[in-house]
């Protein structure tokens, strides 16, 4: 029996996209050769981590998993003990997208803002500080950010400062869950280093599938006091891959090739012109500034499922029917000039 895939490509999620070539041909060059399991004493274990070391400073220290639910949670369990606490915004994918793995899988009390734009800030963490030494009181003890955010934003370098000092003034750590985070250094055109380590981030789920990688994730620790028996962590919650080279490989090109920065480059991109010309749509209205690579639109109710049946992307609220409509670095211009002018046809037939 043949399987003949049925997607065209559209504008779902950048998970959605392959794995760009330069990973595919690193797969396929790893694949010729033994190493050692778990990466156990393996020399590319030890490159890669020094790869990492030159983006993240020498003191870093940086593990490798298999996806991001797993980074985020075993990052977060390896800094709280079992009464403390994580706040983030509502929208956080720890919150919403996880299937409770932080909760079940962590044990960890997730104690969430409501945040209009996706970002928190210092001001709306303050409450939470009052219950601090109450014993009563579950003790909150890290502060957790997506970069970008789950609704398409971008936190400044300033922002992140803010957030971290705030966090290191009351004791407390900050975690960010870079999953496009390589969309959102290009986005504010500064390096890995000025984005995480310069700006006080204690810990980072460093994101690679949704930019090009097949699998593989890295939780960074900038201080590598806070790693301390991190792999025992990463064991326990099944994050331990036994042909380690896999994910090791596809890092080594990922950074030494700068495809993050040339995937991302272009991802955001695509995306600012697919926002261009959807904004020319009438009838549909951005929603969103775009920022990185995701545009957020309202778009008529009666318009959407015709369109998905063409090009699949989500309902990011079904009140307002706004939708979401991510690029991915295999999103080309064509792509972008087919959707609009499927949009506008609909729309006519739709209005007529």
């Amino acid at each position: 029996m043949n399987y003949t895939p049925s997607f065209s490509k559209g504008f779902a999620s950048d998970n959605w996209s392959g794995v760009s070539p330069e990973i595919m041909e690193a797969l396929i060059r790893i694949n010729q050769q033994h190493h050692p399991a778990y990466g156990e004493d393996d020399p590319l274990e030890q490159y890669v981590q020094q790869l990492f070391q030159q983006h993240f400073g020498e003191d870093s220290r940086s593990y490798f998993v298999w996806n991001g639910t797993g980074a985020n949670v075993l990052a977060i369990r390896q800094l709280l003990r079992p009464w403390e606490s994580v706040i983030t915004p509502h929208s956080a994918h720890l919150n919403v997208d996880e299937a409770g793995a932080p909760e079940n899988i962590g044990r960890i009390k997730l104690q969430t803002v409501y945040c209009p734009d996706g970002k928190i800030y210092p001001q709306q963490i303050n409450p939470f500080l009052n219950s601090r030494g109450f014993q009563h009181h579950v003790q909150p003890k890290l502060i957790s950010i997506s970069q970008t955010t789950e609704l398409g934003g971008v936190y400044t370098l300033d922002e992140i400062r803010a957030l971290a000092g705030f966090a290191h003034q009351h004791q407390m750590y900050l975690h960010m869950d870079g999953a496009r985070i390589a969309n959102a250094a290009v986005a504010l055109n500064c390096s890995f280093t000025e984005l995480v380590r310069d700006t006080g981030v204690d810990v980072l789920s460093f994101g690679g599938t949704k930019n090009g990688l097949m699998m593989g994730e890295a939780v960074v620790f900038t201080n590598s006091r806070l790693a301390e028996g991190f792999e025992y962590n990463r064991k326990q919650g099944m994050q331990l891959a036994s042909k380690m080279r896999f994910i090791l490989a596809q890092f080594q090109a990922y950074i030494e090739q700068e495809v993050w920065k040339n995937n991302a480059m272009h991802a955001n991109r695509m995306a600012k012109l697919l926002g261009e010309r959807l904004s020319t749509v009438k009838g549909i209205r951005l929603s969103r500034e775009v920022e990185a690579n995701a545009v957020f639109a309202i778009m008529p109710e009666k318009l959407i499922q015709p369109l998905q049946k063409h090009y699949f992307f989500h309902v990011w609220d079904e009140e307002s029917m706004e939708v979401r409509l991510m690029c991915s670095f295999d999103t080309e211009e064509k792509d972008v000039d087919k959707f609009v002018y499927l949009a506008q046809e609909l729309i006519q037939s739709i209005k007529s």
